[in-house]
């Protein structure tokens, strides 16, 4: 499998973080993140993206940026397939019933997605399921609708979808009545087509209050949204009560839908297993609990981040969007 597609969407939001000054700039980041990055730093990232031709509108240019990696195809089973590239990982299902497709990429990825869809099979997308509000999933939920397809996500979705964010530098108004679910649940739902049964149920808060999972029973497959970033320190979301201690129990509710031969599919990051998702939780909860002590005691943010205390896991995991001390600020202060 190749996993640059991966490496190249993580770099890319690694440099949103830094070029829109999100961790420095952004109010909302400015309000849950306090103290993460200095004025000066702040200066100097803004600098850079100036340096470096940044677009004015930093949605714009990360929808740019993300909808020019390629999509790669991988067969989960005779009509499941996993596309990973220009945003959160997308599954379809396919066969007589029309097609079931969970996430949407960005934007400028539309042309390639519905030609990759297409070439699956002839008929048509009867469904896409939102695993949550993030616009790198539900970018394209108005060009799946005009396709004829109904949009089904859990309530919370419809309700973000319908609220402005500033998030990651980038501002969101609210989404068109046509990019909003047409169907809505509360704790869960279910639902049979081309041979699959498929659950999907609510996490509590945990990347956000929007996390939804997909286990695809039959196939043995767990689509887990991004309560799973596989191989990477994952971003979470307080501005709509996202929180650590949610994400592990929200992994923690995962594993226990899973075995040792069931499929993983993180929200970003290459296919998984329980082996993946259970290191992911341990690192998870290790960086938790350390950073909870420290802060028991007293310690500030800027004396957490001096004990280093995700240093043993900062090689592997700090390589993607965020970089350690960006990690260790989220868990500090969603504690």
């Amino acid at each position: 499998m190749d996993r640059n597609n991966d490496a190249k969407q993580l770099i890319l939001r690694r440099q949103l973080l830094r070029s829109s000054g999100v961790l420095v700039g952004s109010a909302l980041f400015a309000k849950a993140f306090p103290g993460a990055l200095s004025a000066r730093a702040a200066i100097a990232a803004l600098a850079r993206a100036a340096q470096q031709g940044a677009a004015t509108d930093p949605l714009a240019a990360m929808r740019a940026q993300m909808g020019a990696i390629p999509i790669e195809a991988v067969k989960l089973a005779d009509n499941l397939t996993l596309l990973m590239g220009p945003g959160g990982n997308v599954v379809v299902l396919h066969g007589t019933d029309g097609k079931v497709v969970v996430d949407s990429f960005v934007q400028p990825a539309w042309t390639k997605l519905k030609q990759n869809i297409d070439g699956m099979d002839s008929t048509p997308i009867k469904l896409l399921i939102d695993t949550h509000w993030h616009f790198d999933h539900t970018d394209n939920n108005a060009r799946f609708h005009d396709a004829g397809a109904m949009i089904l996500a859990h309530e919370n979705t419809k309700k973000r979808l319908m609220e402005s964010h500033d998030l990651l530098g980038m501002h969101f108004n609210p989404s068109p009545a046509n990019a909003l679910p047409t169907e809505t649940f509360k704790e869960r739902h279910t639902l049979q087509a081309n041979g699959e049964s498929l659950e999907l149920g609510y996490i509590p808060p945990a990347h956000t209050d929007t996390d939804i999972y997909v286990h695809y029973q039959k196939a043995n497959v767990l689509h887990c949204g991004d309560v799973f970033f596989n191989g990477i320190y994952p971003f979470i979301d307080a501005g709509t009560r996202g929180n650590i201690t949610g994400q592990i129990a929200g992994a923690d509710k995962l594993l226990k839908m899973a075995d040792a031969k069931t499929k993983i599919i993180p929200g970003h990051g290459p296919l998984g297993d329980k082996a993946a998702l259970t290191k992911y939780r341990d690192v998870l909860v290790t960086v938790r609990d350390r950073v909870a002590k420290l802060k028991t005691s007293g310690k500030k943010l800027e004396e957490v981040l001096a004990a280093k205390p995700s240093a043993e896991f900062d090689a592997a995991w700090g390589k993607g969007m965020l970089m350690p001390n960006d990690f260790v600020t989220i868990v500090y202060n969603t504690l």
